[in-house]
């Protein structure tokens, strides 16, 4: 079975299918399609799928060429049919991994898509999870539920964890350059997944097992979110001695080693480092152990909106003004800059604690014309427009993103008051009267 499978992807037979059209689905469906495959496009939403068909993409940094490109070779089909899953060679799972009420792991997604796939799996298929999880998920949760098929690994099919590694918008590095991690819940697994993943990405890297590799993404979260969290308390902490964090920044980074420059923010966005390092201090609570760094680092950083808030009501009194009945701009809806997602933003966050507190907000990002809706925020905002007529309305500005568009300083000129959580406005004689660093 597994020479098969290895000599179609190697003739580029097989037809890959990819569940979960989005940030992590979608790139990774054009990269095999560009590699020669035919590829499936699983989603739930058929606005999506619909798009894709057309050729549009409704993700900004994937250029709408590139999937028009795709789709007019006759190799890309986008489809809600679950059924056709039977036709593919590999599936491939691109679904989320949020957290619950109280920080939980919530795999109802990954629960959810392997029960989709066992009606559907047939011998000789290779199933890859890439949603980040805590470690044993791939063995312990989707293993069982695809073998109620009395299919068994690896003898009638294989299956594998290889870790997205997506970072949208980022202008060095994309899907196919990013070395792939790859571990199977055998060896023969862990052969298929090498061999396709390297029919499509520049470098593979195996390793023993899917628990290696979903520990391997932990980590990689790990260490941002500590390191994060390290720069925002020492944000806040050389902020009461009147230092400059920023500066303080660029003067370590100059050291040629031992030191990895990480910049304070409002808060965590994204689909990964807010989220992710929980999964794996859940997991260890299992095992009696205690991730205090993890917990800490968590504490710290989802205290950020409002110590940015603190600021800001401390600003506005500083102007012999009150927080109620104030007029601010929130600048950014985006978790980072010139993209359009907003997983995750602390904006939101910041929106909502401001509006509790009396304030008259409104936002401005030229990537969300309108605020979406999501999980846990429902905003019902516009953006307005990002022009200096527009700025000079407001009692306060507060920058939660560094857009390029924001960094223009005619943008600022006779604004009264600045908060900026990103270091990117400069005060001048034609700037604001206040710029406070947040």
């Amino acid at each position: 079975m597994n020479q098969q499978l290895l000599s179609r992807i190697s003739d580029r037979s097989a037809v890959v299918g990819i569940i979960g059209q989005g940030y992590v689905g979608l790139p990774l469906a054009l990269v095999f399609e560009e590699a020669g495959f035919t590829v499936r496009g699983f989603d739930l939403d058929p606005k999506k799928v619909d798009a894709l068909n057309r050729g549009e993409s409704y993700i900004r940094h994937i250029g709408g060429d590139r999937v028009k490109a795709s789709i007019a070779r006759g190799r890309f089909v986008a489809t809600t049919d679950f059924d056709q899953l039977r036709e593919c060679d590999a599936i491939l799972i691109c679904v989320p991994t949020p957290l619950g009420t109280h920080r939980e792991p919530d795999l109802s997604y990954i629960h959810n898509t392997a029960k989709a796939i066992a009606p559907r799996l047939r011998k000789g298929q290779l199933v890859v999870l890439e949603s980040t999880t805590y470690p044993g998920t791939t063995d312990e949760e989707v293993l069982p539920i695809l073998e109620t098929t009395g299919l068994r690994c690896p003898d009638d099919f294989l299956l594998a964890f290889s870790p997205e590694r997506e970072d949208p918008g980022n202008a060095h590095f994309n899907t196919k350059t990013i070395p792939k991690v790859v571990g199977g819940v055998n060896d023969a697994s862990t052969e298929a997944a090498v061999a396709l993943y390297a029919a499509g990405v520049d470098k593979v890297v195996p390793v023993s097992s899917a628990r290696v590799a979903e520990s391997s993404k932990l980590l990689e979260n790990v260490f941002r979110s500590i390191n994060i969290a390290l720069v925002n308390e020492l944000k806040i902490t050389f902020d009461r001695m009147g230092i400059n964090v920023w500066e303080v920044i660029e003067a370590a980074k100059t050291k040629p080693f031992g030191f990895t420059p990480f910049y304070p923010g409002p808060g965590l966005g994204g689909h990964c480092i807010p989220l992710d390092p929980f999964y794996l201090s859940w997991k260890a609570s299992e095992f009696g152990m205690w991730t205090r760094f993890i917990e800490l680092a968590g504490e710290v950083n989802t205290s950020m909106p409002r110590y940015v808030v603190g600021k800001v009501a401390d600003a506005l009194n500083d102007a012999q003004k009150s927080v109620k009945g104030s007029r601010i701009l929130v600048l950014g809806l985006s978790y980072k800059e010139n993209i359009d997602d907003d997983r995750e933003s602390p904006s939101y966050e910041l929106i909502e604690y401001l509006q509790d507190k009396g304030a008259h907000v409104d936002y401005c990002d030229p990537y969300f014309p309108h605020a979406r809706h999501g999980r846990r925020h429902s905003l019902n905002l516009s953006s307005v427009p990002c022009d200096n007529a527009t700025f000079r309305n407001y009692d306060a500005l507060l920058v939660s993103t560094a857009h390029a568009q924001f960094k223009d300083a005619s943008l600022y000129a006779g604004v009264p008051l600045v908060i900026d959580t990103r270091n990117i406005v400069k005060a001048s004689p034609a700037g604001p009267v206040t710029v406070v660093r947040a």
